[in-house]
């Protein structure tokens, strides 16, 4: 699939698009939900981030983001067209205290990527839970920054207990290349579970 991505404007659908689906990008907090939206939408992303104060503090674990200033507090939304089909995605807040969103945002999704920081595997057990709870089929991708992160594909899927057809990218979510890539390696794994099971498709 060839993403067709132009200026922020204009935000309408062009009129060779088909088909529509609604896809949830997940993660734990400060996981790069936000910065991956805003890398692959074609038109300006919706964001609903504040500042994080000193309320937070003792809530929000920034072990793994130091520098984090701001959080996400309902969602992000953004849009892209692949083909003739157009994915609307909506990133989730990490934090456990905005779990209560879920529910809304998981009605009527065809599926989740999850994104993962593979020096916090441990933290990304609640979202997937989440996701599973929903019945989302989903794909999970490693935002890794620099090449010492990447670690094998199998201690990925050993430590997070992946049944053997989840699928695993590696994605750098800053990159729109990137993230673009790790983005179709979900969609195609729908389009196969749509394939195999009428009920599944039926259903969506």
């Amino acid at each position: 699939m060839d993403s067709k991505h132009a200026s922020p404007e204009p935000s309408y659908v062009s009129g060779a698009v088909t088909t529509t689906a609604k896809i949830l990008v997940v993660g734990h907090f400060a996981v790069g939900k936000t910065t991956f939206i805003g890398s692959l939408s074609e038109i300006s992303p919706l964001r609903t981030e504040e500042r994080m104060t000193q309320a937070s503090a003792h809530v929000d674990d920034l072990r793994g983001a130091p520098d984090k200033v701001t959080t996400t507090v309902a969602l992000d939304f953004g849009r892209l067209t692949l083909d003739e089909v157009v994915l609307y995605l909506f990133g989730t807040p990490g934090q456990q205290r905005f779990m209560q969103l879920w529910e809304d945002m998981a009605r009527g999704a065809l599926g989740a990527l999850i994104l993962v920081d593979p020096v916090r595997l441990v933290d990304s057990f609640p979202v997937i839970e989440l996701v599973e709870q929903y019945g989302l089929e989903y794909a999970v991708a490693v935002n890794s920054f620099t090449p010492d992160d990447q670690y094998p594909e199998e201690e990925i899927r050993e430590a997070l207990d992946l049944l053997p057809d989840t699928p695993v990218s590696y994605c750098d979510a800053r990159s729109r290349e990137s993230a673009g890539r790790a983005l179709i390696t979900l969609v195609q794994h729908l389009l196969s579970r749509a394939a195999c099971s009428p009920a599944y498709s039926s259903a969506r």
